[in-house]
């Protein structure tokens, strides 16, 4: 029998879509989320990989509370920042492909362009300065390693941006939604398999490690993407609203947010067999998996 994909995370976004393509595919996968395991701690994580002797390690698990984080900092730096480096230098030793998610927070988003992998970086929260760092702990272990920064994730499953337009959606005509910030909407399921495509790249070509990005293609704002959200809703029948833009100002948040979050994919599809999906596709296949 085929080693199993180790996977840490175990109910997050991209975790469960992950446990459904392998269901669907016979693919061996285990999970281990921070339910049972201090994904921080070097040595549990050490153990588990030997016990497990996976074929690789995918790190699906982080904190992502945006605006928490800005109080909550050694609980995101310990998620985001120390997890990944006790995971990454464990592969590294062993010779594991490893690949690990992180965000579009890792940039100012001040650009008027969308954002390549070697634009500086410049988090302006404690969310996206724990992700970068976590970033820098598994570029730093060596090894097989590739890190999918990805943007504006949602699924069928869990919290997300889509789950909440269409819960507020209940009982409302109108809702107000932030019109001046811009990025690409990524389905959690092409990120999982997006992160398949990449163990098996690096198994067969450990010099692809690095860091690249993977989002939906083509870019919307936050309405734009609620306003997409509710015309598929109403077509079945679930939920719908009309939006109403406002600025980021008429919706203040704890930690602020980029303005630009656009991540350009051509080096994920120049160097792995890979195709970022239009997100308005994405968006219409994982909202005929949701129930109304």
């Amino acid at each position: 029998m085929a080693a199993p994909i180790l996977v840490f995370g175990q109910n997050g976004q991209v975790a469960r879509e992950l446990a459904g393509l392998g269901a669907a595919s016979g693919r061996a996968m285990r999970f281990a989320g921070r339910e049972t395991l201090d994904l921080a701690d070097h040595g549990a994580v050490q153990g588990l990989i030997a016990a497990i002797a996976p074929s690789a390690v995918i790190n699906a698990a982080a904190y992502t509370a945006v605006d928490r984080a800005e109080t909550e900092i050694d609980t995101a730096m310990a998620l985001n920042r120390d997890a990944p480096a006790a995971m990454a230098r464990a592969c590294a030793a062993r010779g594991l492909p490893f690949v690990h998610f992180s965000t579009d927070y890792v940039f100012a988003g001040d650009l008027d362009r969308p954002y390549v992998e070697t634009d500086p970086t410049g988090p302006i929260g404690i969310y996206g300065a724990s992700k970068l760092a976590g970033e820098q702990t598994v570029a730093g272990a060596g090894g097989a390693a590739a890190t999918l920064r990805t943007s504006w994730v949602y699924s069928a499953h869990g919290t997300n941006f889509v789950k909440t337009m269409l819960r507020l959606a209940v009982g409302r005509d109108e809702l107000g939604v932030v019109g001046d910030q811009r990025g690409r909407p990524t389905w959690a399921r092409d990120c999982a398999e997006a992160a398949l495509v990449a163990v098996d790249a690096l198994a067969a070509d450990p010099g692809l490690a690095g860091v690249y990005h993977l989002s939906g293609a083509g870019d919307a704002t936050w309405a734009e993407l609620a306003a997409a959200t509710f015309e598929i809703s109403a077509k079945r029948g679930g939920p719908s609203a009309r939006v109403r833009a406002i600025t980021t100002a008429d919706y203040p948040t704890p930690a602020k947010r980029p303005a630009n979050s656009r991540l350009d994919c051509g080096k994920i599809e120049a160097a792995l067999p890979w195709r970022c999906r239009p997100w308005r596709d994405s968006l219409t296949a994982c909202m005929t998996e949701m129930e109304f």
